[in-house]
This record gives structure tokens, C-alpha cells and sequence, in this order.
């Protein structure tokens, strides 16, 4: 299972935290006015409103960046570790 995981993501583990850190503010905070797409999503999200197909995609959009962020910290953490 781990050589898969390995495998699988060693794409990512090619790319440094500073070239996912730029794509991850810029898409997490923009628009910066009046809100971020991102925060303005997550809120439709908890609220049970985000069923426009727009919305879904602006999610997706927004939040990639941030998501592959987050997952390259965990995996730099887990490596670290062992």
C-alpha cells in the first residue's frame, strides 16, 4: 500500500511548498472584494445553498490549490516523522 501512495503522489512531492504556496493565496483570496470566492463557497456549503453547478465548479477552482497545499504539508510532516 505504501509504494502505491508513493507512487501516486510523488508528482506532487516534486513540486516545493513555495510554488503551491503562490497558487494557493492568489486562488484562496481572489476576488478580494467584497469576499473571496473560497470563504463565500464554503459558507453556501455549510448553509446547505451550494447546489448551482457555477458554485460547485467555483469551489473545485478555489479551492484546489489550497487542497494540494494542505496535503503536501501532511505528507511532508508524515515523512519527516518516520
Amino acid at each position: 500500500m505504501q509504494t502505491m501512495e508513493k507512487g501516486m503522489w510523488s508528482w506532487l512531492d516534486k513540486i516545493s511548498v513555495g510554488t503551491l504556496l503562490i497558487p494557493a493565496l492568489f486562488m484562496g483570496l481572489a476576488p478580494f472584494v467584497p469576499e473571496p470566492h473560497l470563504w463565500e463557497k464554503l459558507k453556501m456549503l455549510a448553509d446547505g445553498t451550494l447546489s448551482r453547478p457555477i458554485d460547485i465548479f467555483d469551489l473545485f477552482l478555489h479551492g484546489a490549490p489550497v487542497l494540494l497545499l494542505a496535503i503536501k504539508l501532511v505528507r511532508g510532516n508524515r515523512q519527516a516523522a518516520e
